[in-house]
């Protein structure tokens, strides 16, 4: 090939709904309709919290508790439980120390602390998945990727906030 002549893409169709009117009614129903789905879901995340605090957690429990974070902090930038900003960043504190330490350690162990600030968190995400639709647990969905893919989600710790010093 001629090195002035740039080389052809690969052609990718894009998706085709076929039942228009099934997925946008699909997208109004709320989570709460979907109780074997929203079951799961929650015993996923109580397993991964019980293995945290018997002290058998490994990367994969701490995989599902950061994604529970990840929605919890979505659902909160597009307005579900605007006034819990602070849980928000305390779940995100307690995950971020969690791992660090075990890091340094080689096991996860929670403090006694970070234990309530993963509780409330998971209570958050739970109250926070009883008020929304499929909608927007699609667009929570698709900001949790696109903050993946542009890397705004730093291993770093955030500041100590105020009332755990």
């Amino acid at each position: 090939m001629a090195t002035n002549k740039k080389p052809r893409r690969k052609y990718r169709p894009k998706a085709v709904i076929h039942n228009t009117l099934g997925y946008v009614m699909e997208g109004m129903t709320r989570v709460v309709d979907h109780d074997y789905d929203l079951t799961m879901l929650r015993i996923k995340n109580s397993e991964a919290m019980y293995s945290l605090l018997h002290g058998t957690a490994v990367k994969d429990d701490m995989d599902k508790l950061v994604a529970m974070s990840n929605m919890t902090e979505a659902f909160w930038e597009m307005g579900f439980g605007k006034e819990y900003q602070n849980v928000c960043v305390d779940g995100r504190y307690a995950i971020l120390s969690i791992v660090n330490r075990a890091t340094k350690h080689g096991r996860f162990t929670p403090t006694g602390p970070e234990v309530a600030m993963l509780n409330t968190l998971m209570e958050l995400h739970d109250a926070q998945m009883e008020v929304i639709t499929v909608r927007d647990m699609e667009q929570a969905l698709a900001r949790v990727r696109l903050k993946l893919r542009h890397n705004h989600d730093t291993v770093r710790l955030p500041p100590i906030p105020e009332h755990l010093t």
